[in-house]
C-alpha cells in the first residue's frame, strides 16, 4: 500500500493544548483533597510557598506526561489504523480497487480494528468484481446493440435508392424488421438480468403444478419443432406442485426448450423429463444437437457467451444467465452435461417444500 499522506481534510490532533489544559485544571481540583489532608495536620499558615510552587509544577508535569502518553496510545490504537482505512477508503472512492489493508495483529490476537480492516478487504474485493462485470457488461451491451443498430442504418440507407427492384425492398425490409425484433428482444432480456440480478429474495408466490406450466411451454414450441421435423418426447408426471413465481420460471423453461430446438438439427429428438421425489423434483431437457467442449460449458452461464457461433444471430447470450439467476433465487441448482456431436442435457433440480 501507498506510503500514508496527511489528509489535508483532518483539522485537528490526537494532542491539543486544550486537552492539556483541562487535564491540568481536573488533576490540580483534585490536588485539594490532598490539601485538605495537610490541613488537618499542618496549618496553612505554615506552609512555605516553595512548597506549594512546586506542588503546582509538579501537576503541570504530572499532566503533561498523562496527555503525552495518552496520545500515543490513542495514536497506535485507534489514530493510526483509522489513517490507514481512511487512505484506503479513498483509494477506492477514487477507483482503485486494488487496495488491501494488512492485519495489525496476529491471528489469535485480533481486535475489533482487525477484524474491520477484514470486512474491508472482503468489501474492495466484491466491489472489484462488480466493477469488472459492470464494464465487460457495457462492454458486451455496447456490442450487442452496436451489431443490429448497424444493420438497420445500413438497410434503411439502401432502401432510399429509387431503382431498387421490389424484391430486394422487400429483402432489405424483412432485414429490417428481423433486427429490430432482435434489438428489442435484446432490451427486454437486459431489463430482465438487471432487475433479476439487483434482486436477493424471491417474490412472494402461490403453489402450482410445474407438470401443467411444462406442458403448456412445450406446446408454445410446436410449430417450431414441427418445421424441422424434430420429434419431441415428453416424460413427466401426472403432477407436481412447487413454491415458486410462475412467470420467472417459465422463463428458465423457454429459454431450455428454445435452446434445444436452435441446436438440435432437423430429424433429430428433444426429450423433456420431469421426476420427483420426497425432497426434490427434477426437470430435464435432453436434445441430439451438436453438443459441447468442455471450454463452452464452463461459461454457458455468462453473460452474452455464445459457444457456437453459427447460431450467434439467433440469439443474444443472455437467456442462460437469465435462467441461472432465476434458479438461484427460487433456491434451486441446474447443471449441464454434453458431448461434441452427441447432445446437451440441462438438469434443473428444486426443492419441495414441505
Amino acid at each position: 500500500m501507498k506510503k500514508l499522506k496527511p489528509d489535508v481534510r483532518i483539522m485537528s490532533s490526537y494532542f491539543s493544548w486544550k486537552d492539556f489544559l483541562v487535564t491540568y485544571f481536573l488533576l490540580s481540583t483534585l490536588t485539594a483533597g490532598q490539601a485538605l489532608i495537610y490541613n488537618a495536620y499542618i496549618p496553612g499558615e505554615y506552609l512555605p510557598w516553595q512548597y506549594i510552587f512546586g506542588i503546582s509544577g509538579y501537576w503541570i508535569i504530572v499532566s503533561l506526561i498523562y496527555c503525552l502518553v495518552t496520545a500515543r496510545q490513542k495514536y497506535n490504537k485507534f489514530d493510526k489504523p483509522m489513517r490507514k482505512l481512511s487512505e484506503a477508503a479513498k483509494q477506492v472512492a477514487e477507483g482503485d480497487f486494488s487496495v488491501y489493508l494488512e492485519p495489525i495483529h496476529k491471528a489469535d490476537k485480533k481486535d475489533y480494528v482487525d477484524v474491520m480492516f477484514e470486512d474491508f478487504n472482503k468489501m474492495v474485493e466484491e466491489l472489484g468484481s462488480i466493477e469488472t462485470l459492470k464494464n465487460d457488461f457495457i462492454a458486451n451491451v455496447s456490442h450487442e446493440i452496436k451489431t443490429p443498430l448497424s444493420v438497420i442504418h445500413g438497410y434503411a440507407m439502401a432502401l432510399k435508392q429509387d431503382d431498387l427492384p421490389p424484391e430486394l425492398r422487400k429483402d432489405y425490409t424483412d432485414t429490417i424488421i428481423f433486427s429490430t425484433n432482435k434489438l428489442a428482444t435484446l432490451v427486454v432480456n437486459i431489463l430482465k438480468l438487471s432487475k433479476l440480478e439487483n434482486q436477493e429474495i424471491s417474490p412472494a408466490s402461490d403453489p402450482y403444478d410445474l407438470c401443467r406450466q411444462l406442458c403448456d411451454c412445450a406446446l408454445y414450441f410446436e410449430n417450431a419443432w414441427e418445421e424441422k421435423n424434430i420429434e419431441l418426447v415428453v416424460d413427466i408426471g401426472e403432477r407436481a406442485i412447487i413454491h415458486a413465481d410462475e412467470s420467472m420460471m417459465e422463463i428458465v423453461w423457454h429459454n431450455l426448450i428454445s435452446n434445444a430446438l436452435k441446436f438440435t438439427s432437423p430429424g433429430g429428438t428433444i426429450i423433456l423429463r420431469q421426476i420427483s421425489d420426497e425432497d426434490t423434483i427434477t426437470v430435464m431437457v435432453s436434445d441430439t444437437g451438436c453438443g459441447m467442449d468442455e471450454e463452452t460449458m464452463k461459461h454457458i452461464f455468462d453473460k452474452f457467451y455464445q459457444g457456437d457461433p453459427s447460431h450467434h444471430a439467433e440469439g443474444n447470450g443472455l437467456g442462460l444467465a437469465l435462467s441461472l439467476r432465476v434458479i438461484e433465487l427460487v433456491g434451486g441448482v441446474i447443471s449441464v452435461k454434453s458431448e461434441l456431436g452427441v447432445g446437451t442435457t440441462f438438469t434443473v433440480q428444486l426443492k419441495v417444500e414441505k
